[in-house]
């Protein structure tokens, strides 16, 4: 898919249908990665696109996948109450958005931001709010965090990994920080119970760019006979092969564990984050009050 593609407004009004279909196929839910695994691969995204990135090293493609879904909620689309997964509602079920459909939502969430500003005390810009602008006000926090995260020492984000490991519910986790030894930083224990139980080797890659394929096998090269199964952590992204190569059959898998995820596990283990509780309008619980 070309990204040169002419198109009437942001680029990632293109992501509307496609993220409902998605779901619809995913059976009317999914976590964001499967969402965005499956446009990919449907609307044929090459790896040079998937691999852009925005200043605060997030994907671009995967980023213009979440605005699309955070207007999609907006609008009713999607439920917004459910953390970590994207759901349809009962509007979205059997929804084809037509073009006329998509500069609809977008207008009209456009039209409520608006309406947002001029409620505050200060004075509102009477401009369209763009859509670069409310990215920044809900992914802030987000952005800064990544910031702090790849520009943290290797040694300390090793540490950091050993931490998220630890609280995920890890024992025995060791960070090795040995040179020679396949990019292997580290193993661990998982226990499923107390009969079973796997041996993790790890790998954390302080990235603003792509792992790829070939990084995983060597990966894998470096853990066969050792442990059954590996996990790596990055703070970039993984390309479209790494991820195949992960989950490859006849091998020990590999766990890819992205940027956006390290941020969703912080989020959830509330690691470096303070949780604050705030209030979001609904205008549209007014409307028949302004009749």
């Amino acid at each position: 898919m070309a990204r040169k593609h002419k198109q009437n407004g942001p680029q990632f009004l293109r992501f509307f249908q496609p993220v409902i279909e998605a779901l619809q196929d995913l059976g009317g839910s999914g976590r964001p990665s499967e969402v965005i695994d499956w446009i990919a691969t449907k609307m044929n995204v090459s790896e040079e696109e998937q691999n852009e990135q925005l200043e605060s090293g997030q994907s671009r493609f995967a980023n213009e996948i979440h605005w699309a879904r955070f207007y999609l909620a907006k609008t009713g689309y999607i439920d917004s109450s459910k953390r970590g997964v994207w759901s349809l509602t009962e509007k979205a079920l059997s929804a084809k958005l037509s073009q006329h459909d998509v500069r609809t939502i977008f207008q009209e969430v456009q039209d409520a931001a608006k309406r947002e500003e001029k409620r505050k005390p200060t004075p509102a810009d009477e401009e369209t709010i763009s859509s670069e602008s409310l990215v920044e006000k809900q992914a802030d926090y987000r952005s800064e965090l990544m910031g702090i995260l790849q520009d943290l020492p290797a040694d300390g984000f090793e540490r950091l990994c050993q931490r998220l490991l630890r609280e995920s519910g890890f024992q025995q986790v060791n960070v090795t920080g040995k040179t020679g030894d396949g990019g292997i930083d580290g193993n661990g224990l998982l226990e499923v119970n107390p009969f079973v139980s796997f041996r993790v080797l790890f790998q954390c890659k302080r990235y603003s760019g792509s792992v790829n394929v070939s990084q995983v096998r060597d990966f894998r090269g470096a853990m066969m006979g050792r442990a059954d199964k590996g996990i790596i952590l990055t703070t970039g992204i993984f390309t479209s092969d790494a991820k195949q190569e992960a989950v490859r059959d006849g091998v020990p898998p590999i766990e890819l564990v992205n940027g956006e995820k390290l941020l969703d596990m912080l989020e959830q283990l509330e690691l470096g984050l303070k949780p604050v509780t705030t209030y979001e309008v609904d205008d549209n619980f007014f409307d028949e009050f302004r009749k």
